[in-house]
């Protein structure tokens, strides 16, 4: 489903990630525990302009390739617990009286 956008034939190192970014591949260490985070490095100018509506790759040939992006993402089947109508939530219980009866009113002053 992809198609090449730029043969390269970058030969990739086991320890390092490689990315497109702006027509060009890069590389970036990959992240070790306890290790810093590493700079990257351009390996390689493709020499194409990029179109939004694509995700651009390195391939295993070490080429550039790009294949259509999923915008929204896929429509998925209804299962049988969706379908399910939801019951209402229940009420709140009230709380339960606190130890030692009912509490006294208090008095206040007569007003004349």
């Amino acid at each position: 489903m992809a198609e090449k956008v730029a043969k390269l034939g970058v030969s990739r190192e086991k320890d390092f990630m490689y990315y497109v970014k702006d027509g060009g591949v890069w590389k970036v260490q990959r992240k070790q525990p306890g290790a810093p985070k590493g700079r990257p490095e351009k390996v390689a100018d493709g020499g194409f302009e990029m179109d939004t509506n694509y995700i651009y790759f390195v391939d295993r040939d070490g080429d550039v390739a790009r294949a259509k992006r999923a915008v929204g993402g896929q429509k998925r089947k209804k299962t049988a617990r969706a379908a399910k109508k939801r019951r209402p939530a229940r009420k709140a219980k009230k709380p339960t009286k606190a130890k030692g009866g009912k509490k006294k009113a208090k008095r206040g002053k007569k007003r004349r």
